[in-house]
């Protein structure tokens, strides 16, 4: 999976973040642990938990023994603390790529919307991998930036159409990697077993322009840094691109979609793990 780095690709804020994606990820985080159908009392582990959403899914959702979650940012694992407080939840600092976990320690590590975000992907799902014992679920989702994630979808093609320069920093074109082919093709090189994917659609509907343009205006992400980057009168630009192109129902509300996609797999059973 190709990894570009972008000035943009900032998260730190735990506000902002919720502003932003962090209230749909939510939805797609309930419906991805339900349809991954662990059974109940099991070891979890989160990677790049972020501000706590999947990890809170999973404490509704599992009914979990223990469930970790493991950022880098300290900022958001403040956040994720106040959010999940039962006492199965806990985290951790850490680089996905070298987690903070023994080999073997868990039933299943998942991760969400963070794969594309990461240096080496491939080393991040070898260590979900590493951390599971044989025959434990790892799994991840990620945005569908080509075309299933309405949101960031209307605002580069939006923001292209004013600045031809943006295109290279849509999602879409940074991230290929974030679709089925891919995906797949990532976990069974990590020696993932019964590699499958699936795609998870969710609603977000906006009071009208100024609920889906303020989270913009944030900072959190590729596509809030850029619109902040610009002068008053780029973003005054784009906001009345964005007046014209999103499709607004007569009382001004934006209906949209959200998709990700997830891959799971197993990992083997009768391997030794280092």
């Amino acid at each position: 999976m190709e990894r570009k780095e972008s000035a943009f690709d900032v998260w730190a804020e735990g506000a902002a973040y919720e502003a932003y994606v962090g209230r749909w990820s939510r939805l797609v985080a309930r419906e991805f642990v339900r349809r991954l159908g662990v059974p109940r009392q099991r070891r979890w582990l989160d990677v790049g938990c972020g501000v706590g959403a999947l990890v809170q899914a999973i404490l509704e959702e599992a009914d979990p023994a223990v469930v970790l979650g493991v950022d880098r940012s300290a900022a958001f694992l403040r956040q994720a603390r106040l959010t999940s407080t039962r006492a199965e939840a806990t985290f951790r600092e850490g680089d996905a790529r070298a987690l903070p976990v023994s080999s073997g320690s868990f039933d299943v590590a998942v991760s969400g919307l963070v794969l594309n975000f990461v240096p080496e992907p491939a080393a991040m799902v070898a260590e979900m991998a590493r951390g599971c014992r044989p025959g434990s679920t790892v799994a991840l989702y990620v945005w569908d930036y080509r075309g299933g994630m309405g949101l960031i979808r209307h605002f580069w093609d939006a923001a292209a159409a004013l600045d031809p320069a943006a295109r290279a920093l849509d999602e879409a074109v940074r991230f290929p990697g974030c679709a089925p082919s891919p995906l797949e093709a990532l976990f069974t090189s990590a020696g993932l077993r019964g590699v499958t994917t699936f795609a998870i659609d969710v609603p977000t509907v906006f009071r009208d322009l100024d609920d889906y343009w303020a989270p913009f205006l944030g900072g959190q992400g590729p596509a809030p840094g850029y619109a902040r980057s610009l002068p008053e009168e780029g973003r005054l630009a784009l906001r009345e691109r964005l007046r014209r192109t999103l499709p607004a129902a007569p009382d001004g509300s934006i209906s949209l979609t959200a998709r990700a996609w997830a891959v799971t797999g197993t990992t083997p059973v009768g391997v030794a793990r280092p």
